[in-house]
């Protein structure tokens, strides 16, 4: 990576805000051209989207009403947090629950998640100061996915 691209970021916030979907290879070439988030900067709770709900694994986020995620500190973080059919935000823990580490990938270190019962890292890259590109590393799957968290407002 050489730095951030301002360009880059600006479509990312394209695509959040609903913007034409992406090209194949886009989101994976995007990622790529984000800062790295210390993972200080994930605490707080996180509203959640996916860009392509075809995709096995956002459908089934879709269907759980997957909301977002909650950084409480470096070793408690709620992955999965879903909206009740009263719209009250819950914690689905059947996949367990994960940790907040600095890791590398692709050679650059930055903010991941760690599922402590899955096979998953998601991996995250700064698009604004409330905003972050996020992708999902699991094991034995064919593609990343890709997703945007946006911090909540607290209280």
């Amino acid at each position: 990576m050489t730095g951030a691209s301002p360009a880059g970021a600006a479509r990312v916030l394209e695509l959040v805000r609903g913007a034409a979907p992406a090209g194949p290879g886009e989101l994976d070439k995007l990622f790529g051209e984000l800062e790295p988030v210390p993972a200080e900067f994930m605490l707080g709770t996180w509203a959640g989207g996916v860009f392509d709900q075809a995709d096995a694994m956002a459908a089934m986020l879709v269907r759980m009403r997957w909301y977002g995620k909650r950084f409480h500190d470096a070793e408690h973080v709620e992955p999965l947090l879903c909206r009740g059919e009263d719209g009250a935000l819950t914690s689905f823990t059947g996949m367990g629950l994960a940790r907040l580490r600095e890791m590398a990938h692709r050679g650059v270190v930055s903010a991941a998640m760690v599922y402590d019962t899955q096979p998953i890292i998601d991996h995250f890259r700064r698009v604004s100061g409330d905003v972050v590109l996020g992708a999902m590393d699991a094991k034995d799957a064919p593609d990343v996915l890709y997703f945007h968290l946006t911090r909540a407002a607290e209280g």
